[in-house]
């Protein structure tokens, strides 16, 4: 198997599998020996592509290449946060190199990593639907690619090395609650089979920078930090735009527009790299180029559809921050979400929703076209259209059902699947019901005909029930942004005036979204916490016995009903995960590495490692029934199992 290839299925494949000790012990085996300073490094990018003629760092328009060689700014007394072990194997560096104190030297710059070299990336992208010309790398550094024992080939990355050309007005540091954040996420997403850059380690600092955490005007001074990032790759759709010619809604171009040449190293490197069996089969570089459009569409669907069936917002799919070989990458404001809402944005500067939770599927389509605008030197727009067109929506809906299907406890396939979905979101958005807690306990609704259907029923609802938002929460979530003289006020301009409106931060639909919210807010004001229960509880009854019908349908190719029930059982609790990186939880791993504290970070990512299985521990992190509590408060008794969600806490949801 070729070994770009294997990378791409090794990513896709990271459900927990039954040789996942095998492989473990094959790695560590194959490690033995390995050192820091003897990894094979063979830096593929650095010897095929375009480099910066300017060997000076400082901020400037990178032309003619797509890296610039520059060396980290190391970090002051760095100093292990956490390591990933599973990442690491990757790489071939086992445990025990990673305890030794030239580890965190090498990965903060502090001293040069034998066979290593440095470099920044350019890129462009569309942020926001609007080309905003080069941005680049502006705090992570390429530091080589590491061809390991297995012949697969990885580059790794450390985010938050320091200036590079690509800084702009920022500093090229990450805080540590944002490295924290990222690197929990990566190895999150990875145990729960989602395709994903991976973070072999988090490492803290005695440098300091100052952040506006919550854009307040109060900066305070924080700890500087870094993630080792690994990846087959780190190019992304924007790494194409840097041939982009001026755009004519923002005025800017790429900085290598009309250089072919470029265009055709980064294009080759590209199609050889990491889809060489299109290589191997087509020889015309322009059918290439469709064909290789063609997987990434493929496959950036898969991604998104596995995205949705978890309830994780990415909050910023700029076509910079989407990848070339389709894996989440560059985590900042993300979030996982708690109380379903079909519109939930989790990044406080997405005013418009664009990238809310129900719009990710259609700006990655978006993001696609523009990818296949980029690569119009060798395909031209119709061609590119007509391929997107047949292949995004088709493949999404089919990966979503099948995945959907798994998660519901559905092996055979029925044509109105999809509708009990969408009601059973509705049902979920109409009670407030918690995203990963309700599907974890539909496992619990009994097949029927089974021993004391009725009474295990009834427990079932009364534990999807519990899972409901009270109507404190829910008059919360449904307030309205506005007030009504503003929304009547833009009704107006509306009508009259509608291309205005973007001018005012808003849309024809975010001003639906505003009535409908009020509305709803209205009807939630007229009720009392007994009312909604109980209202709650006609909706859900309405949707389980929908649901219970199609349950009957399973037994249809096997009676015995205990069988099935073991073998739905095990399907639905390998596929909708207990544990889930909600941010409260980041937030306590944060607060504890503030502190200088560290060994949060390390529980909370070995619970990570396992999300669909329970874990027995004095002090677990439920995936429901938490609150945090006063943090001078015994530690036994951190996590109040009567509460559904935990105490609000301020988070710092914005990039940094």
């Amino acid at each position: 198997m070729n070994c770009s290839l294997k990378h791409r299925l090794f990513l896709k494949s990271t459900k927990r599998l039954p040789n996942k000790m095998a492989f473990a012990n094959c790695c560590n085996k194959l490690n033995k020996g390995k050192t820091l300073e003897s990894l094979n490094f063979d830096n593929q990018a650095l010897k095929r592509l375009p480099l910066d003629s300017e060997n000076s760092n400082y901020v400037r328009t990178v032309r003619e290449a797509c890296f610039s060689l520059l060396k980290p700014t190391p970090l002051e007394n760095p100093t292990i946060v956490s390591i990933s072990k599973s990442a690491l194997e990757l790489i071939d560096i086992p445990e025990s190199e990673a305890r030794r104190s030239e580890f965190a030297s090498y990965f903060a710059g502090c001293k040069p990593l034998p066979g290593s070299q440095t470099a920044a990336h350019c890129y462009c992208g569309h942020q926001f639907g609007y080309f905003s010309g080069q941005l680049g790398d502006g705090c992570a550094i390429y530091y080589g690619e590491i061809l390991n024992e297995r012949s697969e080939r990885w580059e790794i990355q450390v985010k938050g090395a320091g200036l590079t050309p690509y800084s702009r007005q920022a500093d090229g540091r990450k805080v540590l609650r944002s490295s924290i954040r990222e690197y929990l996420c990566s190895e999150a997403m990875h145990s729960l089979g989602i395709p994903t850059t991976r973070a072999g380690c988090c490492i803290s600092s005695d440098s300091r920078i100052v952040r506006d955490q919550f854009y307040d005007g109060h900066p305070v001074n924080e700890r500087c930090a870094a993630v080792l990032r690994i990846a087959p790759t780190f190019l992304r759709f924007g790494s194409f735009e840097i041939f982009k010619p001026q755009d004519p809604l923002t005025g800017r171009s790429g900085p290598s527009v009309g250089r072919r040449s470029v265009f055709d190293s980064l294009f080759d490197y590209t199609v050889t790299s990491f889809y060489p069996d299109i290589c191997t089969n087509i020889s015309d570089r322009s059918e290439r180029c469709k064909e290789m459009y063609r997987r990434i569409i493929r496959e950036t669907a898969e991604l998104v559809a596995l995205w949705q069936c978890v309830g994780f917002c990415h909050g910023v799919l700029n076509t910079d921050n989407m990848s070339i070989v389709s894996v989440t990458i560059d985590y900042g404001p993300y979030g996982f979400m708690d109380t379903y809402r079909s519109g939930h944005i989790c990044n406080s500067s997405d005013d418009n929703g664009r990238y809310a939770y129900d719009q990710q599927p259609t700006v990655c389509r978006w993001n696609l076209e523009k990818l296949g605008e980029a690569l119009k030197p060798l395909m031209s727009a119709e061609e590119a259209r007509n391929i997107l067109d047949g292949e995004f929506d088709s493949r999404y809906f089919e990966c979503y059902l099948t995945k959907m299907r798994k998660k519901l406890g559905f092996k055979l396939v029925r044509d109105t699947d999809h509708d009990l979905i969408k009601s059973l979101f509705r049902t979920m958005e109409a009670t407030g019901a918690d995203f990963t807690n309700t599907f974890r306990c539909l496992s619990l609704i009994p097949l029927p005909n089974c021993d004391n259907y009725q009474l295990k029923f009834d427990d079932a609802v009364g534990e999807i029930l519990k899972q409901c938002a009270g109507i404190e929460e829910m008059k919360h979530l449904s307030a309205p942004q506005m007030d009504v003289a503003q929304v009547e006020g833009l009704l107006r301009l509306a009508q009259t005036q509608p291309q205005l409106l973007s001018l005012f931060g808003t849309s024809a639909a975010k001003l639906n979204q505003e009535l409908d919210k009020m509305a709803r807010h209205k009807e939630l004001e007229e009720l009392n916490d007994v009312d909604k229960r109980n209202k709650d509880s006609e909706l859900w009854s309405h949707w389980l016995s929908v649901y219970t019908e199609r349950l009957k349908h399973e037994l249809k190719t096997e009676t015995n009903v205990e069988i099935v029930t073991k073998n739905r059982d095990d399907v639905m609790n390998s596929n909708n995960p207990k544990y889930v990186l909600r941010n409260y939880i980041a937030q306590r791993a944060i607060d504890h590495a503030e502190r200088g504290d560290y060994t949060e970070v390390d529980r909370i990512l070995k619970l990570l490692e396992n999300p669909y299985e329970s874990v027995d521990n004095d002090e677990p992190i439920p995936s429901s029934s938490t609150k945090i509590r006063d943090e001078t408060s015994d530690s036994s008794k951190l996590f109040d199992s009567d509460s559904r969600k935990p105490a609000p806490i301020e988070l710092d949801l914005r990039v940094s």
